[in-house]
């Protein structure tokens, strides 16, 4: 696990020894599903913190995750998280949505980080220096960071929005496409909380519409 955590940290030392001390990592959960908000955090962790069980959130379990968050959230220098509901996201677009919840997330930081790290892709109009990186979460722990705090909270929410749509499973598919959600659309249709603007969703009540139909985000 050592080697594992000093790859992490690899671009978060590349920076200090260049002198920026208060890094923030920024990712998000929920692109690529049908249903629920899109969530995005940002976090500043410490130069200390220990980076055991930090890692890409989609490779950890449900309670490693948890664990981690705990971690994180008591051991932060800053975090924040916010969320963008599906009618926003339908008329703004995904990645429009997607790039303004990465900023709001960084200017809600109670700590002014003096340099940004986000997942994937660059975010115009920082307010300091920010580098996208390509699959950040999984090369940065401070992006690392960032996603399990969100996936965490994403998945809390849909196990909320469960108790109100429990046909569509989001307790365990958490809106994702899954062959089983795409089947309860075909036949319900959508909800208020689905994203009309998928491909497919918004018509997935008439006949010829199914999971293939997808965006992949």
């Amino acid at each position: 696990m050592a080697a594992l955590t000093a790859d992490l940290d690899r671009y978060e030392r590349a920076l200090r020894e260049q002198g920026f001390t208060l890094i923030a990592g920024v990712d998000e959960a929920g692109r690529g599903a049908l249903a629920g908000p899109l969530v995005a955090a940002a976090v500043i962790l410490p130069e200390d913190f220990d980076r055991e069980g930090i890692d890409d959130s989609k490779v950890l379990t449900r309670l490693q995750r948890e664990a981690a968050y705990a971690r994180i959230v008591d051991g932060a220098v800053s975090y924040a998280v916010r969320r963008i509901e599906p009618e926003v996201i339908d008329a703004r677009g995904l990645h429009r949505s997607n790039i303004a919840l990465m900023r709001r997330c960084v200017k809600a930081l109670d700590v002014a980080p003096d340099y940004v790290l986000t997942d994937g892709f660059p975010v115009p109009r920082m307010p300091c220096l920010s580098l996208g990186i390509k699959k950040g979460d999984a090369v940065s722990a401070s992006v690392s960071a960032a996603g399990i705090v969100a996936k965490v909270t994403r998945d809390a929410l849909m196990r909320r929005l469960h108790r109100r749509y429990a046909e569509f499973g989001f307790d365990h598919n958490k809106g994702y496409g899954t062959p089983e959600h795409w089947e309860v659309l075909d036949r319900l249709g959508p909800t208020p909380v689905h994203r009309l603007s998928f491909a497919g969703v918004g018509q997935s009540s008439l006949p010829g519409f199914g999971r293939d139909d997808v965006v992949r985000a």
